[in-house]
């Protein structure tokens, strides 16, 4: 080849260059990010978008709790004597005021009839002497010592009426009597242990909360039971009361839940599976398919404007198909579900309703793919 051949070829090709140069120089040169430029540039992103709620944290809170009854006691004889009667039977419904167990008292009887006969004779004098004394017949001393016979007598009445009554053990309140070994005959103490007696209309449970929650536990608040020894019955109640003080063993604090027992199915003694709801702060709420991931943590699309906007968010719970998070959403606010990979910030935003789009068809070819 000659040398002007040559230089022909190079003066060619060096053309060639500098045309396609020219031509495809300004599109070589757009931005990187040439979806961002024509979003803003172009037309709006469609997007579906749905409000911001707000919503509580719950907190779910499970221990082992074990019941008593509302109101429960072990009855003891006042005195000590021996039984003339036993008036109950096991797991018997007995009313306040019912007389459960009878000691003997034929001395106390006498004593109620002699302490009334010297109320009546002292009576009898002071009115005697008190008709003397308005003529002078009678000094008033000898009347005023007749108004001190009469008043001792009167106590004396209210001693023995006190020490027969205590020959009775008597129901302090309405409730379910327990078993006893007792039987006519045999001879008590004032220590001596006779019956329990339980009002279990109501229980109260009581199970140990970590002290993580301490404070965020409220009298009134829905607790759920369900018996370890029969996950069949289950019931709920409210919080009753809670401890002022943490167990420095446990790290816990104790609460108290009454449950009502109205089919009498529960017992006290009974150990439970306490289960509690703890509503904490209010949060944002979106669904799950809003969240999105990127180099610095989590966000979400926000729509204000009807420009696209990044909104970081930080994830604080998820409840169901939603999840509850702390960023800069208010109320109300528009937050991205679908069309989200077509957001860029700071983009136009036409929103559309989810009515609005038609799932795509499959091919008929595709039909049965997997077979």
């Amino acid at each position: 080849m000659s040398v002007l051949r040559q230089i022909f070829v190079v003066g060619l090709l060096a053309a060639l260059v500098v045309g396609g140069w020219t031509f495809a120089g300004p599109m070589l040169s757009e931005p990187g990010d040439s979806g961002e430029t024509r979003s803003r540039g172009g037309s709006p992103a469609a997007a579906v978008v749905t409000g911001v709620d707000f919503t509580t944290e719950r907190i779910r809170v499970e221990a082992v709790g074990t019941a008593r009854a509302q109101r429960s006691a072990t009855l003891y004889a006042p005195t000590a004597g021996e039984i003339e009667a036993v008036n109950f039977t096991s797991d018997a419904e007995v009313q306040q005021g019912d007389v459960l167990l009878e000691l003997d008292r034929e001395a106390e009887e006498l004593a109620v009839q002699l302490a009334r006969v010297r109320l009546t004779d002292a009576n009898r004098i002071v009115k005697r002497l008190s008709s003397l004394s308005k003529s002078g017949a009678v000094a008033q001393a000898t009347l005023d010592d007749a108004l001190t016979t009469l008043e001792a007598a009167r106590i004396e009445l209210k001693q023995a009426e006190v020490a027969l009554s205590d020959r009775f053990v008597v129901a302090p309140f309405s409730g379910r009597v327990g078993l006893t070994d007792l039987d006519v005959g045999d001879r008590v103490a004032s220590d001596t242990r006779i019956a329990t007696l339980d009002d279990r209309s109501t229980l109260l449970v009581r199970f140990d909360v970590p002290e993580a929650l301490l404070g965020r536990v409220r009298v009134g608040e829905t607790v759920s039971v369900v018996p370890w020894s029969s996950a069949d019955i289950s019931a709920e109640g409210t919080v009753y009361d809670v401890d002022s003080r943490v167990d420095e063993e446990n790290r816990a604090f104790t609460v108290r839940a009454r449950i009502p027992n109205d089919d009498d199915l529960l017992r006290p003694g009974m150990s439970f599976r306490v289960g509690l709801d703890i509503r904490g702060a209010e949060h944002p709420r979106v669904p799950e398919v809003a969240i999105q991931w990127g180099g610095d943590g989590s966000f979400v699309w926000a729509v204000s404007d009807g420009k696209a906007t990044r909104v970081p968010v930080t994830i604080v719970q998820r409840q169901e198909a939603t999840v509850l998070v702390d960023g800069a959403i208010a109320r109300g606010d528009l937050v991205v579900i679908e069309g989200l990979h077509r957001m860029r910030p700071g983009s136009p935003v036409e929103i559309i309703s989810a009515d609005s789009i038609v799932p795509r068809t499959v091919p008929a070819r595709l039909e049965g793919a997997g077979s």
